[in-house]
């Protein structure tokens, strides 16, 4: 394994390169550079198997407990610094580090072509629950996660940590408008997530989720505003069936993508029998 500089002393939380990459945990900073940041072993290993990263920051414990990872990163092209314990604390953004910080390319793209599943992003503000439903749209096998008007920035530290290295695996969209992203989806039925509306599994018992989908997901707390709700051609609730007064806005996110998924699949074995 070698360094970006070898022989060099472990960079200090006021080493030039430290300073430059913690200003990335502000958007402002984000924006500005196009680069982001990925922390612990998990996410890294991701965004380098990606071709995402550029700079890799370690403390010299996962020196010898990721050396592996950290010569991958260096094949790979990566600029490679130690640190000392206090540089890659000032980095991470958890209470307890895990020895790695990565700063990545920023991974915009553009909306694939003739996609099945697609998942949007509206108003929802908590990075938390946006980075678990890219992981569930990941999961699911979705072509696309949309982040809509007023949704967070899917850089954000949290909702990158929160993806668990999904946002290095299917295409990320920032959409200033989730109206105009809606029209670029002629062909696909566009269905809102919303309390209160048609029962998800009887729409799929009624073999209504076959066909290529949009899903827009508005925030947990206010869920879609009227107008955004209108823009979807029918209005979609996961049924409770127990005492819980609602469901987390992830775990509504991950059962509407499955379903739909699920669906999508039957249809196609169906075709080829």
């Amino acid at each position: 394994m070698s360094a970006d500089e070898p022989g060099t002393d472990a960079l200090t939380a006021r080493s030039s390169r430290v300073v430059a990459a913690r200003k990335l945990q502000r958007r402002r900073g984000r924006e500005k550079a196009e680069r982001f940041l990925a922390e612990g072993p998990q996410a890294v290993r991701e965004a380098v198997a990606a071709g995402a990263v550029t700079d890799l920051f370690y403390d010299l414990d996962a020196d010898t407990r990721h050396s592996d990872l950290i010569d991958t990163a260096v094949a790979a092209g990566a600029h490679v610094h130690p640190c000392t314990d206090d540089a890659l604390a000032s980095l991470a953004e958890t209470v307890t580090p895990q020895g790695l910080v990565a700063v990545c390319r920023f991974l915009d793209q553009r909306l694939p072509e003739d996609p099945k599943l697609i998942a949007v992003l509206h108003g929802i503000t908590d990075p938390g629950n946006a980075g678990t439903v890219l992981r569930a749209a990941d999961a699911a096998g979705a072509d696309c996660v949309v982040f809509g008007t007023d949704s967070v920035d899917p850089y954000n530290g949290k909702c990158v940590r929160s993806s668990a290295g999904s946002l290095f695996h299917l295409p990320v969209v920032r959409a200033a408008d989730t109206a105009d992203m809606l029209d670029v989806f002629p062909h696909a039925q566009i269905l809102a997530a919303a309390a209160g509306g048609e029962d998800l599994y009887e729409l799929d018992a009624a073999g209504d989720l076959d066909a290529p989908t949009v899903w827009l997901l508005g925030s947990e707390a206010h869920g879609l505003d009227d107008e955004t709700a209108a823009l979807a051609h029918r209005r979609v609730g996961v049924p409770i069936w127990g005492k819980a007064e609602s469901l987390n806005l992830a775990v509504a996110a991950g059962l509407c993508l499955y379903a739909s998924a699920a669906a999508q699949r039957r249809k196609l074995e169906w075709a080829h029998v």
